[in-house]
């Protein structure tokens, strides 16, 4: 059967918002399903009304746990609340406001009544608390970022602006189901919600100015095109261009929370993801328009690159080459300022930030990670290979701590005016450099029971002393950059490396690989890490 990925949905395709709402007023969870309790992945709790995961119920109960926890972290500044465009983003949103409201909590929501990207509410927690003399702040972001239309999302960032670690997520989640078995009785409610306004888009284009160099994409007059795939940042491109004078279209500032206008992802569902090809078929229908086309996934904290003769950027090759621009770009920043990855990136990056004398710190897979260097400014970029970076502004201090797809595509554009090439071309002329890698992530199957050993897995559990003819330089079960747990392994060589990790949702586990040595060498280390990793698990 042929494959519809990449063509236009259709209307079977498209969630029916009316009963996706009315599930999640209705609908109660049954918390002897543990796919129906709150659950706190690496981005927040997520899931649909339909499945019985992401409800009134449940919203009120993550509130009303986010209440206690800030309160006994002496947190008493108000609470940042923005919401994506998702269908269940504004209900949930609503949910939160009253059970704030019910206990004495002062939220600010934005000021124009519109969609919030969460780069922008980091932004505006870290502004916040830069300034006040008061009690810190902290925030809810409302999305399930690139998930299909069908889900929700509910995000807790504490005073420091980035994602909450997993103490604060998993005392949350315990708090919340505590609650909810409890029917919700200890949750105070109000149906009379008193806000305050803040204008997150105001603050955070004005600021643009201190961390990218959008004076030289004007003066260019490079013609750029932005696609918000029906997104937080709609509002946000057209601002951008009218702030600074840029020759910039929004190619698409349609929003619709069915997404009717997207091109069907890899696995025939729609989903907003700017680093895959076949969810970007309709940008990329556009990439001879421009000098450079962007897109954003729903909350904007990922982004895609698209270039007339590279077409879909891959993540990878992107980080590689803004990190090389910025680092030859910024004679601010530090040179002690350490460039951090998580450890599934790829060697390319390594083997360029070697070349430009910088410390390379690498981290387990979130981006939380990065948050205490991007504070502090001992980090001055954080980078993951699905699409999601942050860095540091001109002088070398924080601009968000969360990750920025807005940010990331501006700085294509600057790297084009700059340089007079595109990112694209630039990767090309690394690959010159440092050579090519052939990187692909695939799945293998795993019970519960397995994924549950290789998430504790030791990097002394993996007794091969080759991978695909090449000898074994490290097996890995920490970090090299912060020494924390990788809930997996990780195993390189010379030229090649695999990591393994296990998936929080589907009974696989997910095998990253890399190799500089081609395509068939590769494929080689995927059938080796499979053998490796059922090995060590006595598979």
């Amino acid at each position: 059967m042929t494959s519809r990925a990449g063509t236009p949905a259709q209307p079977h395709d498209l969630i029916d918002v009316e009963a996706l709402v009315a599930a999640y007023v209705d609908r109660q969870p049954n918390m002897d399903d543990p796919a129906q309790r709150v659950a706190f992945g690496t981005s927040g709790h997520r899931g649909s009304s339909l499945d019985g995961a992401f409800t009134d119920t449940h919203i009120a109960a993550i509130t009303q746990a986010i209440v206690e926890y800030r309160a006994q972290h002496g947190i008493t500044g108000p609470v940042f609340v923005g919401a994506d465009t998702h269908a269940l983003s504004a209900p949930a949103q609503r949910t939160a406001l009253e059970v704030l409201a019910g206990n004495g909590v002062t939220a600010l929501v934005d000021s124009r009544a519109g969609f919030v990207p969460t780069p922008a509410l980091s932004h505006a927690i870290i502004r916040h608390n830069g300034e006040a003399s008061g009690g810190q702040a902290d925030g809810i972001v409302i999305t399930p970022s690139h998930n299909p239309p069908r889900d929700g999302g509910f995000k807790y960032n504490p005073p420091h602006g980035g994602p909450a670690d997993s103490d604060a997520t998993g005392w949350i989640a315990d708090r919340a189901n505590a609650i909810i078995r409890g029917g919700n009785a200890e949750v105070k409610r109000s149906v009379v919600v008193d806000t305050q306004p803040y204008d997150y888009r105001r603050h955070y284009v004005d600021d643009l100015r201190h961390i990218v160099n959008l004076g030289a994409v004007r003066d260019a007059g490079l013609r750029i095109g932005a696609d918000p795939l029906g997104g937080a940042s709609v509002d946000y491109w057209a601002a951008i261009a009218d702030t600074y004078g840029i020759d910039l279209t929004v190619v698409n500032p349609a929003v619709d929370p069915t997404w009717a206008f997207m091109t069907l992802d890899w696995d025939e569902k729609i989903r907003m993801d700017p680093s895959s090809p076949s969810a970007m078929a309709s940008v990329l229908a556009h990439r001879d328009d421009f000098a450079l086309l962007t897109g954003n996934d729903a909350d904007a904290d990922r982004h895609g690159i698209v270039t007339p003769v590279g077409g879909l950027m891959n993540p990878n090759h992107y980080l590689a080459v803004a990190i090389e621009y910025l680092a030859t770009h910024r004679p601010q920043w530090g040179p002690g300022a350490a460039i951090g990855k998580t450890l599934v990136s790829s060697t390319m990056i390594d083997r360029v930030v070697e070349s430009l004398g910088r410390t390379l710190w690498e981290v387990p897979v979130g981006f939380k990670w990065f948050v205490p260097g991007l504070i502090d400014g001992s980090v001055a970029f954080g980078g993951e290979e699905s699409a999601g970076a942050s860095f540091v502004r001109h002088d070398g201090t924080v601009w968000t701590t969360d990750k920025d797809g807005i940010l990331l595509a501006l700085l294509a554009s600057e790297i084009t005016a700059a340089t007079g090439s595109t990112p694209s071309e630039l990767y090309r002329k690394q690959t010159e450099r440092f050579g090519d890698p052939a990187y692909e992530r695939i799945d293998a199957a795993a019970t519960p029971e397995q994924k549950a050993a290789l998430s504790k897995l030791s990097g002394d559990a993996i007794t091969a002393d080759t991978l695909a003819g090449e000898p074994i330089t490290a097996r890995l079960s920490h970090a090299p950059g912060n020494g924390a747990a990788i809930g997996g392994v990780k195993v390189t060589t010379e030229n090649a490396w695999f990591a393994a990790r296990p998936s929080g949702t589907e009974n696989v586990y997910k095998i990253y690989a890399e190799s500089f040595r081609g395509e068939s060498h590769l494929r080689e280390v995927q059938a080796e890490a499979k053998q490796i990793v059922d090995a060590a698990l006595g598979s």
